[in-house]
């Protein structure tokens, strides 16, 4: 992995993704006690930044593998960005989700044209699902975050980030990302680290499944004793890639952890202040610079609010109580 890989994703991904802005709030910025800037990819198309990487990665494959299709798994964001970039490829999409995943999102996968199959992912193998599909189908697949276009895509947004916060004067901040696998932090931090060194990724997860800040207290990878129990589903994974963690060692911060009940005061508190629909896993570094200030430096802190598919009775939930 390195700069080059995401500067030609960037290219490739020209007219098709979205140029998601920063935005602020003076109420937000009182609560934090610090300026927040907030990256909306939830404003991406299907909801989340998932689609950069799914387009970079089916850009840059075979023509031929392409059109025989493409596998992959997600508990939803990935699935929906790997089915619409298919679709624009006429290519035929698989996608295997967890059955508690999101029911919009599930939903969403399986209208933009991608076959949906579902497995428990308390008691399945996802990886051994998709790897068993993929050969008897002869598809390719495409991993969510340990791969190395899937990163190039998803460094794109680092690469806004770094020509957005230099026009807003930022030059020193802590850039706080969602964390699942890393292939968002990751890409982001190499994006960062060659166009705006003075801005430090610092990953975020859920509390109870803080593999990646775990793994970068020890230097070594570390996994999750369970792979449910937070409505942050979108950032559970079992452990950081292979690929990812490398990367994460030697550009990261301190992880960062959050409460599920944070999670949604501060969903709440981005459709009162910003209007934006952040789903739980999204908003989990939105959460950590408003609840969470004294873990954190500058006076100034950039936000990647990373998706907004989030279910109907969730989203009234975290309003009703925090709103």
């Amino acid at each position: 992995m390195n700069i080059e890989m995401i500067r030609a994703a960037a290219e490739r991904l020209r007219g098709h993704t979205r140029v998601t802005p920063l935005l602020s709030s003076p109420f937000l910025d009182e609560i934090a006690g610090r300026r927040v800037l907030v990256k909306p990819e939830c404003l991406q198309h299907t909801g989340s930044f998932k689609y950069r990487g799914a387009r970079a990665a089916l850009s840059a494959l075979d023509p031929d593998l392409r059109a025989r299709g493409v596998i992959a798994f997600s508990s939803g964001n990935h699935a929906q960005g790997i089915a619409k970039a298919a679709a624009e490829f006429a290519s035929p999409a698989v996608i295997v989700m967890p059955s508690d995943a999101p029911a919009l999102k599930i939903a969403n996968t399986r209208d933009l044209g991608a076959e949906v199959i579902l497995y428990d992912r308390a008691t399945q193998d996802r990886d051994e699902i998709g790897a068993a599909l993929a050969d008897e189908r002869g598809l390719t697949l495409v991993k969510p975050f340990d791969e190395p276009q899937v990163i190039a895509g998803q460094g794109t947004v680092g690469l806004e980030i770094a020509a957005q916060a230099a026009e807003a004067g930022v030059r020193e901040a802590e850039v706080l990302v969602p964390c699942g696998g890393g292939g968002l932090t990751g890409g982001i931090a190499l994006a960062l680290a060659a166009d705006a060194p003075g801005l430090t990724v610092r990953p975020v997860e859920p509390e109870g499944f803080d593999d990646v800040k775990r793994s970068l207290e020890t230097g070594q990878i570390a996994s999750n004793a369970h792979t449910t129990g937070s409505i942050c589903d979108a950032i559970i994974t079992p452990s950081p890639g292979e690929i990812t963690f490398p990367i994460l060692a030697a550009l990261c911060g301190p992880g960062l952890t959050v409460s599920d009940d944070d999670c949604l005061r501060a969903m709440a508190a981005a459709f009162t202040r910003l209007k934006l629909v952040i789903e739980p896993g999204g908003v989990v570094a939105l959460a950590a610079a408003l609840y969470q200030p004294e873990a954190l430096s500058g006076d100034s802190v950039i936000v990647v609010a990373t998706g907004g598919n989030v279910d109907a009775e969730l989203y009234a939930e975290a309003l009703a109580r925090f709103g």
